[in-house]
């Protein structure tokens, strides 16, 4: 008898970072997660996990409204239902709702893990099958001092756990930044294949871009992502084709149809793949298609997910040929704490693609305890 949902609770999650994590438009010390528990009538759960950066200052969507949304709007279309056809539960909640794609990623999310353990798959396997075990990860160093910065990248290099950074810029002027980037490069220029990208999070105009594209250029950085605002694809089209140095696509690509509009407009360079703003893992894959298609190298992205929504993704990306540009599935290690047993393994300059039924993990019942919110 094929299972049906009966119950979804959501849970606030509040986990303080390890250090203050600083991006353009707003500075997080603790990151909140929408955890989402789907159960069915034969006693099997499955894990969600719903979480953007910064709340309302990154995008339109938080935590707050994840939770409420799921609760009110879109759970009860799940309840009663059939857990035969992931597709099917998606395309209902995407006719019933509109938008919060967070929100659909996190049931998107909970309803894979479920089908996996009911197979005893992992839900790699039910995304057309792993063809790696082990993802790239970079780390963001986000302190905004530059001493602090060089010394934490070497310290990670030394112990292999990455050796790609990524580099949070655009809140100070633009000669700071740069200067800031470029001591940090050649620090680690002697490095063994260490790359340098930096991340704008869309602080530029396009006069202010063309300034510090130039300078990034010649200070040997590797890729720029999203320095000029999310819907100005021609801007981002023009830039991609005035420098050497690549772009990467992010807060203006959400799925394949935006995908498809960048390569109308003769954009020449990378897509930030993310299962949060595609709305889950498969129309992320989707993106992923059709980017391919269009010669876009790839990226797996993140909103500073905790371990659930950091592992779905893991398995999303480990079914790509190639990701490009590495992936950036570093969340769980910028928090002071975690919420599952088993811990993700980093090593080897990346992660291991858990390979377990379901997602693989499994909630540690007492922490989760420790930090839910209360009120």
């Amino acid at each position: 008898m094929t299972p049906k949902i009966t119950q979804i609770e959501t849970l606030l999650v509040d986990i303080p970072t390890i250090r203050p994590h600083k991006l353009s438009m707003t500075s997080m010390a603790v990151q909140t997660m929408v955890i989402v528990r789907l159960k069915d009538d034969q006693g099997c759960e499955g894990l969600g996990e719903g979480t953007t950066i910064g709340g309302l200052a990154y995008g339109p969507e938080s935590p707050e409204s994840i939770k409420m949304n799921i609760d009110r709007y879109l759970a009860p279309l799940l309840i009663g239902q059939s857990t035969d056809s992931v597709r099917y539960l998606m395309q209902r909640l995407n006719v019933a709702v509109k938008g919060n794609m967070i929100a659909k990623s996190a049931l998107q999310t909970a309803l894979l893990d479920l089908k996996g353990k009911h197979l005893g798959v992992p839900v790699s396997t039910l995304l057309g099958g792993a063809i790696h075990s082990h993802i790239p990860c970079l780390w963001v160093l986000a302190s905004g001092n530059t001493e602090k910065d060089i010394a934490e990248a070497k310290e990670l290099i030394a112990a292999g756990r990455h050796c790609d950074f990524k580099l949070k810029i655009g809140s100070r002027p633009v000669e700071e930044d740069v200067a800031h980037v470029a001591a940090i490069k050649a620090a680690l220029g002697d490095s063994a294949s260490a790359s340098v990208r930096v991340d704008v999070n869309q602080a530029w105009d396009e006069a202010t871009a063309v300034k510090g594209m130039a300078a990034l250029q010649e200070a040997g950085v590797d890729l720029v992502e999203q320095p000029t605002p999310a819907k100005d694809i021609d801007t981002l089209a023009r830039l991609s084709n005035k420098f050497e140095i690549p772009i990467l696509a992010d807060e203006g690509v959400a799925d394949a149809k935006d995908v498809y509009q960048f390569a109308k407009h003769g954009f020449n360079g990378g897509i930030a793949l993310k299962i949060a703003k595609a709305g889950g893992p498969i129309p992320a894959l989707e993106a992923a298609v059709v980017s391919e298609s269009a010669g876009f190298g790839l990226y797996g992205g993140t909103l500073l997910e905790g371990s659930i929504g950091t592992a779905v993704a893991i398995h999303a990306w480990s079914t790509l040929p190639t990701l490009r540009w590495g992936s950036e599935m570093f969340g769980p290690l910028l928090l002071q704490d975690d919420i599952i047993k088993q811990p993700l393994r980093y090593h080897n300059n990346g992660v291991d693609v858990p390979n377990l039924p379901g997602l693989g993990i499994e909630l540690d019942e007492l922490k989760l305890a420790e930090y839910q919110r209360k009120d």
